[in-house]
């Protein structure tokens, strides 16, 4: 029982409600590990997509997820359902440096 536990079922919910997964990954697995997956695993039929990490946001029990932690940390205790998976959102945001220089010609 202890290896379930540790192990957590997540799919990823996109903005169009469609989903990648669901997948089971380790509780030690760290967020940028999951966001690498996402970008992996991307429908290409599939506009914006994201390009780098840094254009992925996850969100998990209305949380943004930070790439640093792991799984296991940012587990809700709904995760904890026997046999439940874990749906995360994902948004695509581009890169600030982007951002900046469309917001910037605008405002010349």
């Amino acid at each position: 029982m202890a290896v379930v536990q540790d192990q957590l079922e997540i799919k990823f919910r996109l903005t169009d409600g469609s989903d990648i997964g669901p997948k089971t990954f380790p509780a030690a697995t760290s967020v940028a590990t999951l966001k690498e997956n996402i970008l992996a695993q991307w429908p290409k039929e599939k506009e914006n997509g994201p390009r780098t990490l840094k254009d992925v946001k996850l969100i998990s029990a209305g949380k943004i997820l930070e790439n640093n932690r792991t799984v296991g940390e940012c587990r809700s205790p709904l995760c904890d359902i026997p046999g439940g998976v874990t749906t995360m959102h994902v948004v695509v945001q581009p890169s600030s440096v982007e951002k900046g220089r469309e917001f910037g010609a605008g405002m010349r």
